[in-house]
């Protein structure tokens, strides 16, 4: 199974919907707690929606399970704790949600994950995809638009 994941801001519009369109995904899966910010330009829910069928002919899906929640974001955004306890806390949150038995592989094959973060390093998308190939396994992973 194929999965690529992307982060929209530092990317112009133009850019963030060529590297979708050169991916070849069939659905956009926004794993964003808050997907409908102003400050999303862009990416906010509807117009993401809307540009992503029109100009890449993919869909868009918004999956809140594979969000942290709002009271570890907060932790992690004001310093609370390191990136590593983030990281634990939010693989511990995916196994009390069971996302490997509750979402279906359909909604994630061939499709891209998709949250702010610009890079994958710090972000929960990785961790996300990474946890989804430990428990499924063959999962071929693919990060756009890494800078190097």
């Amino acid at each position: 199974m194929r999965i690529v994941t992307i982060g929209f801001t530092r990317k112009s519009a133009q850019h963030f919907f060529q590297l979708l369109r050169d991916a070849g995904i069939t659905r956009i899966v926004d794993v964003r707690l808050h997907n409908n910010s102003q400050l999303a330009g862009f990416a906010k829910r509807e117009d993401l929606a809307w540009l992503a069928k029109e100009l890449c002919g993919v869909e868009y899906v918004h999956e809140p399970a594979l969000a942290p929640t709002k009271e570890l974001l907060d932790d992690y955004r004001r310093r609370r704790i390191s990136w590593e306890r983030y990281e634990t806390r939010f693989i511990d949150l995916m196994k009390q949600r069971r996302i490997e038995t509750t979402l279906p592989r359909e909604t994630v094959a061939n499709s891209c994950l998709l949250c702010s973060e610009d890079q994958p390093h710090r972000c929960h998308r990785r961790l996300v995809a990474e946890y989804l190939n430990e428990h499924w396994g063959g999962l071929e992973v693919t990060h756009l638009g890494l800078r190097r």
